[in-house]
Parts: structure tokens; C-alpha cells; sequence
């Protein structure tokens, strides 16, 4: 029996090995290629019928890898399988084309049932990320709907209890542009402190 075809596209070999090794157990999957240098696969893409993205690569975004691969080979499917799990990039990459999203964090995953769900019309989202989904659709409305979509983004790094690096790591941005957006947060909202945040976010 033929068996269908991954390609893995992640900068970290450590867990691209580790995923690669989870997906040659199961029997109707194989996986023999991995690019830690998605430009090498830009320049020569090869066919795939699932492709497993990482997002956060240090020579391009995995995002901007979907519609180049969908273009090439519209009938492959594509996971992303990363860190990033901001409504923002989990959008942004299901409306390009993505078909699951799994979070890093998940090793113990049935791959199987990714793969499954995918390549029997269907989707797949680890439950992290499908209650960031069902969370940013079920927030107030009238929140934070006077902020822009960067200040809401910083506003929710600072509810997720993350540093101001590690909110500018999040979401691919400058320390200094996520100093200079928490004061617009702070000036909108007429408040002075993360704890001023927290409580004026509870009241609402």
C-alpha cells in the first residue's frame, strides 16, 4: 500500500527528528524529508500530500510557506506545528489555507488522528488551540474594541502573564514597539499599571 507522503519544515532539527521518527511508526505514513532551511525547499519544493510548518523560522515566516505550497501542490494539506498560539497568527494561517494547528508543547499527540482528520476533508486543532479560538469568540465584545489589533495583542501578552520580551518574541516585534504600545494601551484605557489592566479587564 502506497502510503502518504510528509515533508517537515521546522529550523529546530531536534523536534523535526523526534516528529519525524512519531510519524514512521504509523503505517500508512512516511516521512522521509526534513528542511531546517525552508529557502532550500522555496528553491526546490518537492511534492508532499502533508506539509508540517513551524511558524517562527529564523529565514521566513512558515506562514508565507502556505500559499507558496498551495500554489505549487493545491491538493497538499497543511499543519502548522509551533509555538505561536495568538488568535492573530492561528487566523491568519487557517484563512490562508492551513488544515490543523498543533501547538509544540503537545508531544504526546495521536498524530495519527491529525493526519487522518486532514486527509478525510475534515480539520484539526489541538484543544490549546481550539479554546484560544473558542475564547477570542466568546470574549466580551466591547472590551477592547477601541484598541487597535496590535494593542489587543499586547494587552492579551500582558493577560498571558509573558514579559514585554517575550511578548515582542510572540508576536515578531521590537522591545521598544512593545514599550511604545503598552503606553497607548495605558492612555486609552486611563490607567498607569499592569495591575490597573487586570482590574479594569474584570470589571467589564
Amino acid at each position: 500500500m502506497k502510503k502518504n507522503k510528509i515533508i517537515i519544515i521546522d529550523d529546530d532539527y531536534a523536534i523535526a527528528e523526534y516528529m519525524q521518527e512519531k510519524i514512521n511508526e504509523l503505517k500508512n505514513y512516511s516521512c522521509e524529508l526534513i528542511y531546517t532551511n525552508p529557502l532550500l525547499f522555496i528553491k526546490d519544493p518537492i511534492e508532499a500530500d502533508i506539509y508540517l510548518l513551524d511558524i517562527v523560522m529564523g529565514n521566513i515566516n512558515g506562514i508565507s510557506l502556505i500559499d507558496k505550497i498551495l500554489n505549487i501542490y493545491p491538493n497538499s494539506k497543511i499543519i502548522m506545528n509551533t509555538i505561536k498560539d495568538d488568535p492573530d497568527t492561528i487566523f491568519q494561517a487557517l484563512r490562508i489555507g492551513a488544515l490543523g494547528y498543533i501547538d509544540k508543547q503537545s508531544f504526546e499527540i495521536d498524530l495519527l488522528t491529525v493526519f487522518e482528520s486532514v486527509m478525510n476533508n475534515g480539520a484539526y486543532m489541538t484543544p490549546k488551540i481550539a479554546r484560544k479560538v473558542i475564547d477570542f469568540y466568546n470574549k466580551p465584545k466591547n472590551d477592547l474594541n477601541h484598541l487597535s489589533n496590535r494593542e489587543r495583542d499586547i494587552v492579551n501578552g500582558i493577560l498571558d502573564g509573558l514579559s514585554y520580551k517575550l511578548i515582542a518574541y510572540r508576536y515578531d516585534i521590537s522591545l521598544d514597539n512593545v514599550r511604545m504600545n503598552v503606553k497607548r494601551v495605558y492612555r486609552k484605557l486611563n490607567i498607569n499599571s499592569k495591575t490597573e489592566l487586570f482590574k479594569k479587564l474584570n470589571q467589564i
